[in-house]
């Protein structure tokens, strides 16, 4: 295939920044974007320019580095995908596509493509963690009876990898999906259960000290996310947050 890239380019957190329109050639459906990114970097090496910079790190799906904005969506036209397993099949010859970082107030752009993350790093210090009895009187965890139910909706909560798709295509920037999500997988647990109180509430205090929006209510998150959190996660949390505070 033959494509053409209009690719934000940003040399600083401080610079502007503008769309540079690039051709690519030859390139294969069975290729990655990523692999894709990486012959349009390699060509530009080779003429002497600076490529574009952009964050990856396992391309397997897991890391969630791979914060890209294609063609107006996060992670691309696909669903269920990171941009690192989105592959070229799905856009066709001739195409022209649009790549810019993820948009939000509490992900500054570094440099090009990437963006700082970090908020989302503070608000699993300020309650992402539960305490372990090191007294020497340490109990099993195979030892405490879970239902499967509960142990099955922890789970698909801490399949967040915390990739800021949610926030990205969010129009009012909300990170509730992320907190709910991380909120869910303790809370669903007997182990989460000593710092529940305080959990929530530091975790959305960090959130909204963040700068993140609210929730709209129109599922975007949801739709978007590649590991489909679901938004019975924010529900969760809102649940969570009402009787914590009634608590305190």
């Amino acid at each position: 295939m033959n494509l053409t890239l209009k690719v934000w380019r940003q040399k600083n957190a401080k610079d502007k920044g503008q769309m540079v329109e690039y051709k690519v050639t030859e390139i294969s459906e069975h290729m990655s974007f990523l692999e894709m990114m990486d012959v349009l970097n390699e060509q530009l090496i080779n003429s002497g320019d600076e490529p574009v910079a952009f964050d990856h790190d396992c391309r397997e799906g897991i890391c969630g580095m791979c914060s890209m904005y294609i063609n107006g969506e996060a992670h691309g036209p696909d669903r269920g995908v990171t941009t690192c397993q989105l592959h070229m099949r799905m856009f066709k010859d001739g195409d022209t596509i649009t790549i810019e970082p993820f948009r939000a107030k509490a992900f500054p752009v570094i440099k090009d493509l990437v963006v700082d993350r970090m908020s989302f790093e503070r608000i699993q210090q300020a309650g992402g963690f539960i305490s372990v009895n090191t007294s020497g009187n340490t109990q099993d965890a195979n030892s405490i009876p879970i239902s499967k139910e509960a142990a099955d909706e922890a789970m698909d909560a801490a399949t967040c990898i915390g990739c800021g798709a949610c926030v990205a295509t969010c129009k009012n920037s909300s990170a509730m999906l992320f907190v709910g999500a991380k909120v869910s997988q303790y809370a669903l647990l007997p182990q989460g259960q000593v710092e529940a109180t305080e959990r929530v509430l530091n975790m959305v205090a960090q959130m909204d000290a963040e700068g993140f929006g609210n929730c709209t209510n129109t599922g975007a998150c949801e739709v978007e996310c590649p590991k489909g959190i679901s938004l019975e996660n924010i529900a969760r949390m809102n649940r969570e947050y009402l009787s914590a505070s009634l608590k305190g």
